[in-house]
């Protein structure tokens, strides 16, 4: 599968995972594997990043320009190597000789004349003229009217703009990276010491750690499948909280007695369209049924939740998405369904009113966009 047995600079790594990736593997999971084994220095590996993230995310764009220029089948390596030179070239400024040598000589070595000309026809042929947003800004199509009709054209191609930019790690005082809009929603949640809380879709454990952390609460921090909880219970211990209890359990049907928490955290899976900038590969791998799929997973798991409430318990729900289906329209459900649990303040600016919660885009603050919808269960 990888174009070199032991790719020993930034672009021949990029390559193999580029390669890797086509395949249907998940860019964050495996790129930090090889460069873990790569010896690299941490600039270079920085830069390997930048080409793998880059190009992933720029993939369509990248084919627009390749396309005039290549008439033949190509395999996925030479596929691969022609992208990476292609994205240095349109998108991350590289100086056209370094970007078409530097790939030529990682590219498989069969095909190194056909990258070299095809990408110096690449480089004669720029600026380009877009035939459309979709394509310059690198999405399919169904994603940009999507979020277009839900969210206007303005924050909507505002969104998918900043979305293309390189995520900026925010590390909390313990020392773990995570997304500043994550941790946000944690400190939301509001847990205070001696409560009893659930975090039901728990995975990597960012949210539950930081819930944790310095209270002598009690987080039951569960995860449907077995080896994601063992990721969480590791970065708990990693970062000496005793007091998260990872499980692995189906939270729509949670091993719980009814009641059982002071407030529960529902950080469910979603389409992810607010966290693109981290997720490379989701835009191409998400599809249009995959949103109303979701949505109905969302409900069984808020369904579920409400169960595990006490009287005067608070519900958190959140999604990193930005979607109507998985946001408004979920509010609105929730309304109908659960009057009891009645809407709490919402959280200021950067944040911005949707329904009953708030809904923070990706270009507010510079961090992934997510929504967030806050409940209390009232009192009888």
């Amino acid at each position: 599968m990888s174009v070199s047995a032991s790719p020993t600079t930034s672009r021949g790594l990029a390559l193999d995972a580029l390669v890797r990736i086509e395949h249907g593997a998940y860019a964050n999971l495996v790129l930090p594997g090889l460069l873990g084994r790569s010896g690299l220095s941490r600039r270079d590996r920085a830069f390997t990043t930048e080409l793998v993230y880059g190009t992933t995310r720029m993939r369509r764009a990248c084919d627009w320009l390749l396309r005039p220029h290549v008439h033949r089948s190509l395999d996925d390596d030479v596929q691969a190597a022609l992208r990476l030179g292609a994205y240095q070239l349109a998108v991350a400024g590289t100086s056209p000789h370094a970007a078409v040598a530097a790939t030529v000589d990682v590219a498989p070595s069969r095909a190194r004349g056909l990258v070299n000309a095809v990408l110096r026809k690449v480089a004669a042929a720029l600026p380009p003229e877009w035939p459309d947003l979709a394509t310059e800004l690198s999405y399919p199509d169904w994603v940009v009217e999507r979020l277009t009709n839900d969210l206007g054209e303005s924050a909507a191609v505002a969104a998918l703009a900043e979305m293309n930019r390189p995520a900026v790690a925010a590390e909390r005082d313990d020392g773990y990276v995570q997304d500043q809009a994550s941790q946000w929603v944690a400190a939301l949640v509001e847990a205070g010491p001696g409560d009893r809380v659930a975090d039901l879709c728990a995975a990597p454990g960012g949210k539950a750690t930081a819930m944790a952390a310095g209270l002598p609460s009690i987080v039951v921090a569960g995860d449907v499948r077995e080896a994601r909880a063992r990721v969480v219970k590791a970065n708990a211990a990693r970062l000496g909280l005793p007091g998260v209890a990872a499980v692995v359990a189906d939270a729509r049907s949670a091993p719980v007695a009814p009641a059982a928490f002071d407030r529960v955290l529902v950080d469910a899976p979603c389409s992810g369209f607010g966290a693109l900038r981290r997720r490379p590969d989701a835009r191409w791998r998400v599809a249009p049924d995959d949103v109303d799929r979701l949505a109905e997973l969302q409900r069984q798991l808020l369904e579920s939740a409400a169960g595990c409430l006490r009287p005067g318990g608070t519900l958190v729900y959140s999604v990193c998405t930005m979607t109507n289906a998985e946001t408004g329209a979920i509010d609105e459900w929730l309304a109908d369904r659960h009057p009891e649990l009645v809407a709490l303040e919402r959280p200021g600016e950067p944040w911005a009113a949707r329904g009953r919660g708030a809904l923070l885009l990706p270009q507010a603050a510079g961090t992934d966009g997510m929504y967030l919808l806050r409940l209390r269960w009232r009192q009888p």
